[in-house]
């Protein structure tokens, strides 16, 4: 569904992304996880079009879409919940969850999808004539995740979703990503909480200094003595004939 071949970025001279393939395939939960700073939002603003690439390809369905732009990539079926959450803070709930579907056509689906949204969230339900920037982060973290199902996505781009969050909303997070991928929807996931993201991911691909330096299962990238000692904070064992 999503291919990506060679992409280069750069912040002035600072190349933040470099020469990087990746690959989603249909209903799966790709993880990409790296430290701070490592590249992952800025993987995935290129991937939405909010950043310009210097070089490389990103293909889509098989149609190349490195000149679109965003609501185009929008309309193809990408939709970006963004690091950070960015809700609407002025407006409600409900409000937010309605821009979510501004660029639909299918505007008499829209209120069967709220139904949905406030059934998988029930929290959101609770809360709908609430304004946004009144909840917890972590309820704001759930209504980013359904204002961005709300755009009917073929490919759901989720940044850093758990950053910031107590442990019991990470589990409840993780839950939700959990639940979509058994319903088919396929995810790219950047995350520095790497534990969480192997758990929930089909494969994964490590960042480095915009460098994918790893990928694989999340078996293999669990068992490779680098990843171990990066993102787990164990060292890799010596070898018993060492």
């Amino acid at each position: 569904m999503l291919e990506i071949k060679g992409l280069t970025a750069h912040y002035g001279k600072n190349k933040v992304v470099s020469d990087a393939d990746l690959l989603v395939q249909a209903g799966e939960v790709v993880a990409l996880v790296g430290a701070n700073a490592a590249g992952k939002s800025t993987t995935m603003r290129l991937i939405a079009g909010l950043k310009k690439a210097t070089s490389g390809s990103i293909r889509f369905g098989g149609e190349e879409i490195l000149s679109y732009s965003t609501p185009q990539r929008v309309g193809l079926g990408i939709a970006l919940v963004p690091e950070g959450r960015q809700v609407f803070a002025r407006s409600t709930v409900l409000e937010n969850l309605v821009m979510g579907a501004y660029h639909r056509a299918d505007r008499n689906h829209i209120e069967a999808d709220l139904a949905a949204m406030f059934a998988m969230f029930p929290r959101l339900a609770e809360r709908r004539t609430q304004r946004a920037g009144s909840m917890s982060g972590g309820e704001q973290q759930m209504l980013a995740i359904a204002r961005g199902l709300m755009a009917k996505p073929k490919c759901l781009l989720l940044d850093e979703p758990t950053l910031g969050l107590a442990p019991v909303v990470v589990d409840e997070i993780s839950e939700t990503i959990g639940k979509l991928a058994r319903e088919g929807m396929t995810i790219l996931l950047a995350e520095q909480n790497a534990a969480m993201a192997l758990d929930v991911a089909t494969r994964a691909y490590v960042l480095s200094s915009g460098v994918i330096t790893a990928h694989g299962t999340p078996a293999e990238l669990r068992s490779s003595p680098v990843v171990q000692q990066l993102y787990f904070g164990t060292a890799p064992r010596e070898s018993a004939h060492a």
